[in-house]
């Protein structure tokens, strides 16, 4: 397949995804097309941030995001790093904060 093909399939599939219609690529499909995801990069300045702006304590920020209050105390001080999905919810918060705010029952 030509190049510009490939682009233009491409970018087709990122519309298609991006437009909520239902799809079933593979893994494969993703790298035949040239379909890339986007890397997370997460300091612990970053995660200290999307936490304040929260407005939420580390073990309440903790418990939304279902892992130890150690964590994330790790986390701002630079210790450890969060991975997976993880990452993928921090990078959620930071974009909209109040994006799981559904799962705080009142």
């Amino acid at each position: 397949m030509r190049k510009s093909m490939k682009e233009a399939i491409g970018a087709t599939v990122r519309d298609m995804l991006n437009s909520d219609l239902k799809t079933s690529f593979t893994k494969k499909d993703f790298d035949e097309l040239g379909v890339e995801f986007s890397e997370i990069k997460i300091t612990s300045n970053d995660i200290r941030a999307i936490r304040r702006k929260t407005k939420l304590s580390q073990a309440v920020f903790a418990k939304l995001l279902n892992v130890s209050p150690s964590s994330v105390r790790q986390w701002e001080q630079g210790k450890r790093t969060p991975t997976g999905s993880t990452k993928v919810l921090l990078d959620l918060l930071e974009k909209s904060p109040h994006v799981l705010d559904y799962r705080i029952k009142a």
